[in-house]
């Protein structure tokens, strides 16, 4: 059998390299860049263009909007704090987030706004960071009277309107009771723009200040920001959001012009970023390497273990496991992976090709980024063909499928 230098075969690249054309080719995905990293060593292939209609070729330092896959990397922003001390996982969010303070919370699930009972307890930071503070997007629950409120309030980022700036976000947020009581489910989103406010407010600086400060400029993210400069935005491809029904290609977001071309309002640490696959190899590889840098510490190792293990008791569980098995139809099947850390997945048991402990999440504009301690091995695969149709998570799934195959030690 012949090997790679990084434990993966020269077969099982080269179909790596095959499935990922095939699905270029059959002019459902424009262009793609795929990193896999292992044993200090990275292989990359970038294939397709820019645009659905051509342009200019896919290339390793594409850029991309990596929607919910800020969530694993803006996460260690909170991380850095609880590492100083400035931030304890107990403490009570109140006095940086006062709009949080004496929360009502619903009396049902889809009952009025106005039937609330008080909340049995304050919220905490572990609340925030596990995802369990109370309120979320909640697929399960679309269509009622608190779901339509958090659209309408513009507490997203997923409609036309961007997100207000984040003191206006938080009064906002402020005016609606909470779904669950504190720490009682999991629930997917909202948590995460909440910590990016808590970061911002803790430490006096802006969201994107401090993860530059801390986490990108020491990991050499040059890349990776909240919008694109102009020197780079012939780096950016557009974004789209085919039809559901006809397929057709629709731009959700332009590069020149369009939303990441300029500094937004609101920094969210749910999906704002963007990023290259080399910028997030080194944030991955960096976890995997237990908070190490080359000879830098960026994160305690407990922190990472933090991050990276399974946080759910099985009750928060039973939330983040019907969102992926009984939302199949609108998730085209990501997110099976049982359990969450804090800004990401974690395999609590053995779904796929992947093993238990692998951790990361995928993002709604076509992005996966991933990383398996039994195999250090980073991998991430980069589109920008939302998921509005199948098509990115069959990529996706394919991807990590047949990257697992290549793997021969």
């Amino acid at each position: 059998m012949e090997k790679s230098n990084n434990g993966f075969s020269e077969a099982g690249l080269r179909r790596l390299r095959e499935v990922l054309e095939r699905h270029v080719e059959s002019g459902r995905i424009p262009g793609l860049v795929a990193l896999v990293g292992r044993g200090g060593e990275t292989h990359v292939e970038a294939l397709g263009t820019m645009r659905h209609d051509g342009g200019a070729p896919m290339r390793r330092d594409t850029i991309f909007r990596m929607a919910s896959t800020t969530k694993p990397v803006a996460m260690a922003a909170a991380m850095v704090l609880l590492d100083e001390c400035r931030l304890r996982l107990d403490d009570l969010v109140e006095p940086w987030l006062p709009e949080l303070a004496d929360r009502r919370v619903l009396k049902r699930i889809d009952g009025p706004l106005d039937e609330t009972v008080p909340a049995r307890r304050p919220i905490t930071v572990r609340d925030l960071l596990t995802s369990t503070f109370g309120l979320g997007m909640d697929m399960t629950a679309l269509g009622s009277p608190i779901m339509g409120a958090i659209f309408e309030q513009g507490l997203t980022p997923d409609l036309p309107e961007p997100m207000p700036e984040p003191d206006e976000w938080m009064r906002r947020l402020g005016t609606l009771p909470l779904m669950y009581q504190p720490g009682e489910r999991w629930q997917y989103q909202i948590s995460h723009d909440v910590l990016a406010v808590l970061v911002a407010r803790v430490t006096g600086q802006s969201f994107e200040t401090f993860l530059r400060e801390r986490i990108f400029g020491p990991l050499g993210m040059k890349d990776t920001a909240f919008h694109v400069p102009a020197d780079k935005i012939d780096r950016l491809p557009a974004l789209y959001a085919p039809d559901p029904q006809t397929e057709e290609f629709h731009v959700w977001d332009e590069a020149v012009g369009g939303r990441w071309s300029r500094p937004p309002a609101f920094q969210g640490g749910g999906g704002g970023l963007v990023s290259t696959a080399d910028d997030y190899h080194a944030y991955f590889q960096m976890l995997l390497n237990g908070g190490m840098h080359g000879g830098e510490r960026i994160l305690s190792r407990p922190a990472v273990e933090l991050m990276t293990t399974n946080r759910l008791t099985s009750e928060q569980q039973a939330a983040r496991h019907a969102m992926a098995t009984e939302n199949v139809h609108v998730s085209f099947g990501q997110g099976q992976h049982g359990g969450w850390g804090m800004g990401m997945a974690v395999r609590t048991y053995r779904g796929d090709y992947a093993p238990v402990g692998q951790f990361g999440w995928d993002g709604g504009s076509g992005t996966s980024t991933y990383a398996d301690p039994e195999n250090r091995l980073t991998g991430i695969l980069l589109t920008q063909v939302g998921m509005s149709v199948p098509d990115p998570a069959r990529l996706i799934h394919d991807f990590w499928t047949t990257l697992y195959q290549a793997i021969d030690d």
